[in-house]
């Protein structure tokens, strides 16, 4: 196996040269991606409806085709999903990746076209290891296994030629062959739909393997790792994979789950490495392990614009261009795709740490923040403070949401924490008042509303149950895959639902 081990070492050092074309020329890189897709797709119902054969450069395009979301590009996905060829893509698409879903949909179906599938997807996950090697250039990935957390696959029911289901799912589909010795558990248990019976047969299955690396939602990993430590007794990942070395993760912010995983896997030596990848996309992969920003992947089938926040809740937002984006700034990120979304928002922002190369972190979502009150509060502000205060405290916290308590008869606001504690504090209250404290350090604005508790007073934690958010998202029908708990809403929609949950109105 070390030498197998060696000729992939070999053939990703070979792929890094590409990745370093478009840091060197990454304008150029998003030009001859954004002239590929036009020319693609300019015979598609899309493409004719919208003049691609007329448009001369990407100004004129971010003019002349409009902003989209899943709602407005909804009835072409559908004749897609229903056979129907050059709709946003040339020819027919078959697969169908399902995502979390929208206001008016539990589901939103994201098209994988044979080149996204290939050209970006599979792409992405090579391009991870390839900057896995050239950080670490001892690693031993193929010298063991590969255990994928993946989703599962079905039949569309009004068109069962199309296929549908989460991405991770698609590309354990397609693996080539070359590469089914190197992963676990088998696909007739990586594609399981029950969850819970999956977890419980992925962990026997691969209880006596060489696993060396694992890829997959933090939140479903842990449940894997428990499962694990039941089964066999032991008291850490370790004494059971003597030779685990990375964790690839993505989907949401590793911050909360990072003194978890310590207790898992407490060594030095384990290697995280982040990903920023979607159903609509590979975006994204951290490419130095000791900064935790991501490299942005600019050749690899998505053309990309950046929505800053001003703009956000205009009637006519206007996006930026890749070579005008600044460091810092909070950005939506829109893309259109090899597999034909055209000046989507799939919803996440992000910010910037670096122009060359072009590197990011995601900050939240646009639909996951809290402003009720003027405190521009972003998922990363929370992450970070959450972070912060565990280590002061000596804290773990399994999943947490916020939202806002609206303004009361004192004529003042606040904001609700609603956590799962894995390892709680000894003083609530006090780690409520650092965590609100940090929360000021990091968010100015926030700072601002809590100045002298002039516009808001001091948030508020309610420790939940042990096992409170996977019930609640079972009850949802949201377990797995690419379902996420959510971290804020300006809303208490999702804070009432668990309350209730947890305590039922009599």
């Amino acid at each position: 196996m070390g030498i197998v081990n060696n000729i992939f070492k070999w053939y990703l050092l070979e792929r890094y040269g590409m990745i370093e074309r478009f840091m060197k020329y990454p304008v150029n890189a998003q030009n001859e991606v954004w002239d590929n897709l036009v020319s693609t797709a300019e015979n598609t119902v899309w493409g004719i409806e919208h003049n691609f054969s007329q448009l001369n450069d990407r100004k004129e395009f971010s003019q002349k085709v409009p902003l989209q979301n899943y709602e407005t590009l909804k009835p072409y996905i559908k004749r897609m999903m229903h056979g129907e060829k050059d709709v946003l893509w040339p020819g027919v698409v078959e697969w169908f990746s399902k995502s979390s879903g929208t206001t008016s949909d539990k589901s939103k179906f994201i098209p994988v076209s044979k080149e996204n599938l290939k050209k970006c997807h599979i792409r992405g996950s090579w391009d991870t290891l390839t900057l896995l090697y050239q950080n670490k250039p001892e690693s031993q990935i193929f010298a063991g296994k590969n255990l994928i957390m993946g989703g599962s696959l079905v039949d569309f029911s009004e068109y069962p030629e199309s296929k549908i289901g989460d991405v991770s799912a698609i590309m354990m589909a397609h693996m080539p062959a070359f590469a089914k010795p190197f992963y676990a558990p088998n696909l007739e248990i990586g594609l399981m739909s029950e969850w819970e019976k999956k977890i419980e047969l992925t962990a026997r299955a691969a209880l006596d393997l060489n696993i060396t690396m694992i890829g997959g939602v933090p939140t479903w990993t842990i449940v894997l790792f428990r499962k694990l430590l039941e089964i066999t007794g032991k008291s850490n990942i370790l004494e059971i994979w003597p030779n685990f070395e990375t964790y690839i993760h993505g989907g949401v912010s590793f911050m909360p789950y990072r003194e978890q995983f310590k207790q898992f896997l407490p060594s030095e030596s384990v290697n995280y490495v982040e990903i920023y990848n979607a159903s609509e996309g590979y975006f994204a992969i951290q490419d130095d392990l000791k900064s935790d920003d991501m490299l942005l992947l600019l050749d690899n089938g998505i053309y990309y614009e950046f929505l800053p926040m001003e703009e956000w809740e205009k009637e006519n937002p206007q996006t930026v261009l890749l070579e005008e984006v600044e460091v810092g700034k909070n950005y939506a990120i829109v893309i259109s795709t090899n597999s034909g979304l055209w000046r989507y928002m799939p919803g996440d922002t992000i910010i910037f740490t670096s122009t060359s190369p072009y590197k990011i972190k995601v900050s939240g979502r646009t639909q996951q923040f809290i402003n009720a009150f003027g405190e521009e509060v972003m998922v990363s502000n929370t992450d970070s403070a959450l972070s912060a205060t565990c280590r002061e405290f000596d804290t773990v916290v399994c999943e947490y949401t916020v939202a806002p308590f609206y303004i009361k008869n004192d004529g003042k606001g606040s904001h609700q924490w609603l956590i799962e504690f894995e390892r709680r504090p000894l003083d609530i209250e006090k780690f409520a008042e650092k965590l609100d404290k940090n929360l000021q350090n990091i968010n100015s604005d926030y700072e601002a509303k809590r100045y002298k508790n002039m516009a808001l007073n001091n948030l508020t934690i309610q420790e939940l149950p042990s096992g409170t958010f996977h019930n609640w998202m079972k009850k949802r029908g949201k377990l797995g895959g690419q379902h996420k708990i959510p971290r804020l809403a300006n809303h208490r929609d999702y804070v009432e639902d668990i309350l209730n949950f947890i305590n039922p109105p009599s």
